[in-house]
């Protein structure tokens, strides 16, 4: 079985940044070494989960692939660049970038307002919503957000998924990283009510576990998102490399076609269904 997690994904709860993410005068790109470094090394060191299914996973062979680690692998090789993949939960990624031991982080990254002081998205590579994982029988007594008061919500801690549990009165069970069978087992058995995270994920990772009886709480879509690469913000003349590369394969039709791998759709472009509710946590 592979390997993966739900309550993981960090969203972008706010529009926070420009496609082309952050600052990107001459004055500060000039100070900026972010891209030479990676340059003089010919390496590109990426954090990721190695558990987020179809994101960041190891498959069958025990090789790590997914959506992100697809798609960071293809902009590496247009900029002659090798990929070293540090594998971290959601805290470790993020610390890891900030302290310059990673270049960015590769794993469905949004941008909550505090994070995005301190960091920055590359151009979108995955537009989303947010949705919520329920018991099959009973739906866990959840029909809207409100709803969510009194139940158990379970995800990593940290996570903008769970901030909003708990500002819905949601009692918080925290994971480190668990695979994803865990977390729907853990649903349908009642040890937890729910496990809130991003749409295409979780109709990934049910679908994969058909024989855990929990589905997705159809009709409740809330929180229009986009993910792509964490960068510091400070990474100006990196961020820009890079997403001269993502809109080239983007104009090419590569990136579809990676989405279309692991999405059976195209997640690169806005999707048509109508988001009615968005939810912040600030």
């Amino acid at each position: 079985m592979k390997k993966f997690v739900v309550g993981v994904s960090v969203v972008l709860l706010t529009v926070v940044l420009a496609a082309c993410g952050g600052t990107n005068d001459k004055k500060s790109e000039t100070k900026d070494d972010s891209f030479t470094k990676v340059e003089k090394a010919k390496k590109l060191t990426v954090a990721t989960s190695g558990t987020l299914f179809p994101s960041s996973y190891y498959n069958d062979k025990n090789e790590l692939t997914g959506y992100d680690v697809d798609i960071i692998k293809e902009v590496a090789k247009r900029l002659d660049l090798e990929v070293e993949f540090k594998e971290y939960n959601v805290d470790g990624q993020i610390t890891s970038v900030d302290k310059g031991e990673s270049d960015l982080a590769a794993n469905d990254f949004g941008l909550s307002g505090e994070r995005g002081k301190k960091f920055m998205l590359s151009s979108p590579i995955k537009y989303s919503f947010d949705s919520m994982i329920v018991r099959k029988s009973d739906s866990s007594g959840i029909s809207s957000l409100e709803d969510l008061k009194g139940k158990k919500a379970a995800g990593e801690p940290n996570t903008n998924y769970m901030k909003i549990a708990e500002k819905y009165g949601a009692e918080l069970v925290t994971y480190d990283n668990a695979t994803n069978d865990q977390y729907l087992t853990d649903v349908a058995n009642g040890r937890t009510d729910v496990i809130l995270n991003d749409y295409y994920l979780q109709k990934m990772s049910v679908g994969a576990l058909p024989d855990i009886p929990v589905k997705i709480l159809e009709d409740v879509y809330f929180n229009a998102n986009h993910t792509g690469f964490l960068m510091k913000k400070e990474s100006v003349a990196l961020s820009k490399k890079i997403n001269e590369v993502l809109k080239k394969m983007q104009e090419d039709g590569t990136t579809a076609k990676i989405s279309e791998n692991y999405f059976q759709t195209d997640v690169s472009v806005e999707p048509k269904e109508k988001v009615q509710e968005s939810v912040s946590v600030e």
